[in-house]
Parts: structure tokens; C-alpha cells; sequence
């Protein structure tokens, strides 16, 4: 191998570094964006960070109804997984700004 083929290596050694650090940052950052998600036409929100931490959930109180506990679960899932839908959307639109669509095995 030549000097120019050294030069290169340097240069895409360079690019896999940036790459890894600009992953470390984009992780840090979808640890503290988040995304919400309602069911019930609102009575019902769920709070996720870009990291598919549940942040917080919130229920109306008029729809607690102790005789009717199906529905609060059934809303409560419905909230929840619109909001890691939702997350994990964000998560991957993130990772391609920085892979620039490349696949990276075992990330997302």
C-alpha cells in the first residue's frame, strides 16, 4: 500500500470517529427529546423520551370510573404505544442524520 492509500485510511479512521461521536451526542439528546401521545380524545397522555423511557402518564380524572377499569387499560395502551411508535420513529429519523441512511447493525 502507498502513502496515498495511508492517507486515506487516516482520512475514513477520522470519519468513523465523528460518526461515533455524533452518535454518543444523538443519544444524549433523544434521552431528553420526548414525544406525546393520547387516547380517549385526550383523556389519556402518554409522555416518551427518544430513548422509549416512559416519562409520565396522565389520566383525566373523570374517566376513572372503578367499574369500568378495561377501559382505562385499554386507553392506557393505546396511549402508550403511539407514544413508543412515535419515539422509536423519532429515534430512527435521528440516527439517519447521522449515518446518512447507512445501516448500523445493532443500533436501532
Amino acid at each position: 500500500m502507498g502513502f496515498g492509500g495511508m492517507g486515506n485510511m487516516q482520512k475514513m479512521m477520522k470519519q468513523v470517529q465523528k460518526m461515533q461521536a455524533d452518535m454518543t451526542r444523538m443519544q444524549e439528546e433523544l434521552a431528553e427529546k420526548t414525544v406525546e401521545a393520547s387516547s380517549g380524545g385526550g383523556a389519556v397522555k402518554v409522555i416518551m423520551t427518544g430513548k422509549q423511557e416512559l416519562r409520565e402518564i396522565k389520566i383525566d380524572p373523570e374517566v376513572l370510573n372503578p367499574e369500568d377499569v378495561e377501559m382505562i387499560q385499554d386507553l392506557l395502551m393505546a396511549a402508550f404505544n403511539e407514544a413508543l411508535r412515535m419515539s422509536q420513529e423519532m429515534a430512527a429519523s435521528e440516527m439517519n442524520k447521522v449515518t446518512g441512511g447507512v445501516k448500523v447493525p445493532g443500533l436501532f
